[in-house]
């Protein structure tokens, strides 16, 4: 908030105490009830079921199908192969811009990965159009599947990430690692993972001539919308999107995958509603994944365990028809205070679905290895982790050499080890065994992620009732948005949230931009703030222009928006309603609007991250190498909280995520056909209550007057950034053996 005693602040200040504040959930009860419509509980009239037919193969192309069996089928009402699909206004392959992916749609026979749509059923039921799916019996000319980081020669890619370089070196680490008393090199090997959140893509999509309307879980629905117009040669208004409720979304759902774009088509070509949902196999390929990592890091120490060197090198995949190269090295770069640092990618070209974001792209496997080195560092420095992280913490971003816009990572490190009970940690490993003879191991990791801002609009109401109205097409996909955005609208009315309405989710409100990057928060708030101001501005105008309100002719004083009534900022005795003024102005409702963006001034002067430290204990049986995580501290800094309770949702969620990157989670790939062995949630293995007994979130204070109006910066992705290094380190201190290959599970503990 402004200082109100400050000649620089605003002429119209809204105060509140809606932010801070650890509301519940305003869809909670929805959700708890079954009354929350997600995209699949959609039924319109008429409505049929489409079901994709997937490759078995990765690579070659569909010889044949059995149509005539599945039309033959009770129910079936069309089968849509690479023969008879419609052709697109646009080239699905064509991409101008570096969050456009290419999909497929049946628009050729080639079969590029496993799982691949090869084609759809359209029947009155889903059970008729699964049967009808099983009955084409595709017959495939194969050709030898690429699997693997060794398969095919690397290449050093244009660009990382979302158009990010490929390559930094500021510095020459060469000389450095020359100069270093002490040197470590390591590689670290991070495995393939899929997406698997609880509601996977849907869409039920329906034609009205050229209208089409969706219900589909999205982070980005104006990027949909603009895509699907694209596709289908429709204007983007044409598209109604509703997707009030996501299952988890993690980047999975950022953009408009291909089974999306195949409901859309079918519903089309068959003039009716169509519902397509993927079943729970299918999600592993046309819809994204984390590729796998091998990381190399060098780095090199004076004799006092400063750095002198450090060296990220990440080896990545991506898919043969596609880019998206995870810019896992670039975790190196905002981290330790070194005077070298390079950080470099290459890739392979594999038969795989393309790989996309995933929660923390680049920086989760990047810190995993990250963390791991750090922690070998400090062994062979003799030093204390924490100590050693201590040794090299970075006042100024290392890689830019920016100042930061603000950085308590300090206090985290110091929060979390007092509250962990750190300092009684012995440094050796294999020091400690809990009653039952267990090996018991404690490590840490640091935690960062930048602090992102995209482009998104809110308008704000205020209506002569004295109710508040605020509407923007944001997305929430289970973190809270809902309610942090409606405490933020609340704030910027100067009204109680009970009398402030909030509308969201739909496309046809003003675009909120995507849901991703740990940005949404910040974008969004800041768009309703500034509507908020924009309301309040012309309210204020109206008051102390008319002779008739307490409040004329205090334009130079201005006024405070507080409880639904304007004050006199020098005299707040003297004031008056929203009610009041607006009608005695007879004035049904006054709008404003707001846009949230980045400063690129800000941007361009301050180094923007949220920090974090990861205090991790495990349990090692000494025989069979089972390994478990018994407790978790992590302290997090994150600029203004706008809800604690929903913040450490976050956290424990990142944190938990952390858990499943370091112990249980990984595609299991059939080599000879490209084909996942693990594609349920049996066997493809995420934790569980019982994997994550005693888990703890600290709330480290911290203002931030830089990166936006607010000071938010986000917390969705960080909490797993720290996390899988700290367990890793932990098991080493457990057992003093060290695995550089995630997930660490016991067979790789005890070959190791």
């Amino acid at each position: 908030m402004p200082d109100t005693n400050s000649p620089q602040a605003p002429a119209h200040i809204r105060m509140g105490s809606s932010i801070g504040q650890p509301a519940t959930r305003r869809e909670g009860v929805q959700k708890a009830t079954g009354a929350a419509r997600f995209a699949a509980d959609n039924h319109p009239p008429g409505m049929v079921h489409a079901v994709m037919a997937v490759s078995s193969i990765s690579r070659g192309r569909v010889v044949s199908l059995d149509v005539a069996a599945a039309k033959a089928h009770p129910g079936v009402i069309e089968v849509i192969t690479s023969e008879n699909a419609p052709k697109l206004a646009q080239d699905p392959d064509a991409k101008d811009n570096p969050f456009m992916f290419r999909l497929d749609v049946l628009q050729n026979d080639r079969v590029r990965y496993a799982n691949q749509p090869i084609a759809v059923v359209v029947a009155d039921t889903l059970e008729a159009a699964t049967e009808g799916a099983a009955l084409l019996r595709p017959k495939y000319e194969t050709e030898a599947t690429r699997m693997g980081l060794d398969s095919a020669d690397s290449f050093v890619p244009p660009a990382v990430g979302a158009g990010g370089p490929a390559g930094e070196s500021p510095g020459d680490v060469e000389a450095g690692m020359a100069a270093a008393s002490v040197r470590m090199e390591a590689t670290y090997d991070t495995p393939a993972q899929y997406h698997n959140a609880m509601e996977p893509h849907a869409i039920v999509a329906a034609w009205d001539g050229d209208t089409l309307s969706i219900d589909t879980p999205s982070q980005g629905m104006a990027m949909a919308q603009g895509r699907i117009a694209g596709l289908f040669g429709i204007p983007p208004g044409n598209i109604h999107i509703r997707s009030p409720f996501l299952g988890g979304g993690f980047g999975s759902k950022g953009l408009v995958k291909g089974p999306q774009m195949l409901g859309i088509m079918a519903a089309r070509l068959v003039g009716r509603p169509v519902k397509l949902v993927l079943r729970r196999e299918q999600m592993y390929g046309p819809v994204g994944h984390r590729a796998a990592t091998r990381q190399t890091l060098r780095m090199g120490t004076d004799g006092n365990g400063a750095l002198t060197a450090l060296s990220h090198h990440a080896k990545t995949a991506t898919s043969t028809f596609d880019d998206f190269i995870e810019p896992a090295a670039n975790a190196s770069h905002a981290l330790y205070a070194s005077p070298a640092i390079a950080t470099s990618h290459e890739a392979v070209r594999i038969d795989t679905g393309t790989p996309l974001f995933m929660r923390a792209p680049g920086e989760a496997p990047g810190s995993a290895a990250l963390e791991s080195a750090i922690d070998e560092m400090a062994l062979a420095c003799g030093m204390d982790p924490l100590a050693f992280r201590l040794k090299n913490y970075a006042e100024t971003e290392p890689m830019s050499g920016k100042p930061f816009s603000s950085k308590a990572l300090r206090q985290c490190y110091q929060q979390g080890a007092e509250r962990f009970g750190w300092a009684g940690r012995p440094q050796a490993a294999r020091q400690m065994r809990d009653d039952a003879g267990t090996l018991v191991g404690w490590g840490m990791g640091t935690a960062v992620f930048p602090a992102l801002m995209f482009q998104g609009h809110a308008r704000a109401v205020l209506r002569r009732d004295g109710t508040g109205l605020v509407e923007t097409g944001a997305h929430d996909m289970g973190q809270g948005a809902w309610t942090a955005f409606a405490q933020i609208a609340a704030d910027a009315l100067g009204l109680d949230a009970e009398r402030t309405e909030f509308h969201s989710g739909t496309s046809d409100l003003p675009d909120a931009g995507i849901a991703g990057g740990s940005a949404h928060t910040a974008t969004v708030g800041a768009a309703i703030d500034g509507a908020g101001a924009d309301v309040i501005a012309k309210l204020a105008e109206l008051a102390m222009a008319d002779q008739r309100s307490p409040l004329f002719g205090a334009g130079n004083a201005g006024v405070i928006a507080r409880g639904g009534r304007l004050h006199r900022r020098d005299d707040e005795g003297r004031s008056e309603s929203y009610a009041d003024i607006l009608a005695r102005a007879g004035v049904a409702e006054i709008e404003g609007s707001g846009t949230g963006a980045a400063d690129p001034a800000a941007q361009s002067a301050y180094a923007m991250h949220a920090h974090g430290a990861v205090f991790a204990e495990v349990k090692v049986d000494p025989d069979f190498g089972q390994v478990r995580v018994t407790r978790l501290v992590g302290a997090f800094a994150a600029g203004t909280i706008v809800n604690p309770r929903l913040v450490r949702s976050q956290y424990y969620g990142g944190m938990i995520w952390g858990v499943s990157f370091a112990l249980h989670e990984h595609a299991v790939m059939d080599r000879r056909t490209g084909r996942p062995m693990n594609p349920n949630l049996a066997d493809y293995h995420v934790p569980v209550n019982a994997d994550v007994p005693s888990i703890e979130a600290i709330l480290v204070e911290e203002r931030d007057v830089h990166v936006n109006a607010l000071g938010i910066k986000g917390v969705g992705e960080i909490g797993i950034t720290g996390t899988a290094g700290a367990i890793a380190n932990a098991v080493w201190h457990a057992t003093g053996v060290r695995v550089r290959r995630f997930p660490i599970t016991l067979d790789r503990l005890l070959d190791a």
